[in-house]
C-alpha cells in the first residue's frame, strides 16, 4: 500500500461558495486507478459526490477531469498529486455533472421502410459509431458546444449511424444540418478525449457533410472555398506575393549538405505567411539541409474534406503524390496539412514530417 494525496474539487451549487479543491491522502494498491482513490476518499468523506458503476471502461459513468483532461475514473491511474474535476458541464454537486439536456439531444431510430437489414459494408461503417458509452468527455471539450447551440460531437456521430441504418426513417442530414453540423471546427479535441477511439469528425460530421454539400446544403462561404481551390489549387487568395514566386525550387545549404526535404508550403504559408515559410526555410539551410519546393503542388484538400466537398479531391491528392514521389522526407508547416497528408491520403511513399 503506498500513500497518495489527491486534490479534488469540490462544489454544492445550492451553498453559493465556489468550487475549492480538498485534499485527500488515501491509501492504494500498486495500479490504483483514480476511482480508487475516490471509493478511499469517499470513505474519509462520505459527503463526496461522484458518479460510478461498472467499474471496467463500458458505462462512461465515470468520466471526470484528472489534470485538466477528461479521462474515465475507472482506466485512469492515480499518481500523487493528481487534481480530479468535474468534465467541463453544468455541475450538479462536487463531480457530477448534468449530463440530461446533451443526452436528450442524441436521437433515437424511428422505424420505418421495409425493415431491411443493413448489407455488410454498412455495418462495418456502422460498427466503428456504435462504440459510444455516453461519457460525456467530447461534449466537455468541444469549444462549438461551448458558444453555439451545437448539439455536440456524439449527436452527430448518432445521426450518422441512423443515417447509415436502412432501417430508420427519418431524414438525418437536415435533422444535422438544424442541429448545428456547419457548427463544427474540425479541431479533433473529442477525438483525442473519446475512451473508445471514436473519430467523431472524420467518421460522422465529414461524412454527414458530403451528403448534405450532395443535397445543396453547402454553407456559400464553404462553397467560395471550393471554388478558389477548383480554379487556383488554393484554398485563399493571395494578400502578398506567395512564397512560389519568391524562390527557386532547389535551396542548398550555407555549408555542407546533411540532409534534403521537399517542402509541402500549404495554401497559407505560401499566400498569406510566406515571411514565416521563409524562416523555416532559413533555419533549415543554415542546419545543413537542402530544400526542395516542387512548383507542381497544391492545396492539400483540407478544406474540402472538412466542409464535405469532396469532388476534386481525388485530383488534388494525385497531383501532390506525383510532385512529391521522388523525396523520401516532405516537411510540413501547416499542422492541417501534415494532418490530412497523413490521415487522409492512405500509403504515402514518402514520409511526413511536421516543422513548427
Amino acid at each position: 500500500m503506498t500513500a497518495v494525496t489527491i486534490l479534488v474539487s469540490r462544489f454544492d451549487p445550492a451553498s453559493g461558495e465556489p468550487a475549492r479543491l480538498a485534499p485527500y491522502t488515501v491509501e492504494l494498491h500498486e495500479g490504483a486507478r483514480v476511482l480508487h482513490a475516490l471509493h478511499a476518499a469517499h470513505e474519509q468523506d462520505p459527503t463526496l459526490a461522484y458518479r460510478y458503476c461498472c467499474g471496467s471502461g463500458q458505462c462512461g459513468s465515470c468520466a471526470v477531469k484528472v489534470n485538466g483532461k477528461p479521462g474515465l475514473a475507472c482506466m485512469t491511474p492515480v499518481a500523487e498529486g493528481d487534481v480530479i474535476e468535474p468534465l467541463d458541464l453544468p455541475v450538479v454537486r462536487d463531480l457530477v455533472v448534468d449530463l440530461v439536456p446533451r443526452l436528450e439531444r442524441i436521437a433515437a431510430l424511428l422505424p420505418g421502410g421495409d425493415g431491411a437489414l443493413p448489407d455488410a459494408a454498412t455495418v462495418d461503417r456502422l460498427k466503428e459509431l456504435c462504440n459510444c458509452i455516453g461519457c460525456g468527455s467530447c461534449i466537455s471539450v468541444c469549444p462549438a458546444v461551448a458558444v453555439t447551440d451545437f448539439a455536440g460531437p456524439t449527436a452527430m456521430r448518432q445521426l450518422e449511424r441512423l443515417g447509415l441504418d436502412p432501417r430508420d426513417a427519418a431524414d438525418r442530414t437536415t435533422q444535422a444540418d438544424a442541429d448545428g453540423l456547419f457548427a463544427c471546427t474540425s479541431c479533433q479535441a473529442c477525438a483525442e478525449v473519446c475512451p473508445k477511439e471514436i473519430r467523431i469528425p472524420g467518421k460522422a460530421i465529414e461524412r454527414l457533410r458530403a451528403e448534405a454539400h450532395r443535397r445543396g446544403m453547402t454553407l456559400p462561404r464553404h462553397a467560395e472555398v471550393a471554388d478558389l481551390v477548383r480554379t487556383t489549387g488554393r484554398s485563399v487568395a493571395r494578400t502578398v506575393t506567395p512564397l512560389f514566386e519568391r524562390v527557386g525550387t532547389v535551396l542548398e545549404p550555407y555549408g555542407p549538405v546533411r540532409g534534403e526535404v521537399a517542402f509541402f508550403v500549404g495554401c497559407m504559408y505560401s499566400m498569406r505567411l510566406p515571411e514565416t515559410a521563409l524562416d523555416a526555410i532559413e533555419v533549415l539551410r543554415r542546419n545543413g539541409i537542402r530544400v526542395v519546393i516542387p512548383p507542381e503542388q497544391v492545396c492539400c484538400g483540407s478544406p474540402l474534406i472538412r466542409t464535405g466537398q469532396t469532388g476534386d479531391l481525388a485530383r488534388l491528392q494525385a497531383a501532390n503524390r506525383e510532385a512529391f514521389a521522388p523525396y523520401p522526407v516532405v516537411m510540413t508547416m501547416c499542422a492541417g496539412c501534415g494532418s490530412t497528408l497523413k490521415n487522409d491520403y492512405g500509403d504515402l511513399p514518402f514520409r511526413v514530417m511536421d516543422f513548427n
